[in-house]
């Protein structure tokens, strides 16, 4: 497996370590919707978040949830919509990032709520 593949697997799994260890309850991991990929969907207090993860060996380029471009984003929305509406949820949803920079043998990990709102 390629390098960048192995840390993206790291990432998501720190990033579902974290939403647990906040009280987060995992619903799906990697759900396929057309052409989106939802990383997590996760329920807290009967609030649907729905994650995009992004994990980067390095922030020099830029930090890691400034790689979530438009496109995606749109994407994201009309999956997590099917998803609501196949399982005939009445939720509220919320989009969020996680952000994971790898320092050395370390990992700083920052959740970013409502994140679709701050671009």
């Amino acid at each position: 497996m390629a390098q960048h593949n192995e840390l993206g697997k790291k990432g998501e799994q720190l990033a579902v370590d974290f939403l647990l260890e906040h009280g987060y309850e995992i619903l799906e991991r990697n759900c396929r919707f057309a052409k989106a990929e939802v990383d997590i969907i996760a329920k807290k207090e009967g609030l649907l978040a729905i994650i995009e993860v992004k994990t980067r060996s390095t922030n020099d380029f830029g930090n890691p949830e400034e790689f979530v471009k438009p496109k995606q984003i749109q994407r994201l929305v009309n999956a997590v919509d099917t998803y609501i509406i196949e399982n005939e949820l009445e939720v509220e949803a919320r989009f969020d990032i996680i952000s994971i920079v790898k320092n050395g043998k370390n990992f700083h990990v920052e959740h970013l709520q409502n994140a679709f709102y701050h671009f």
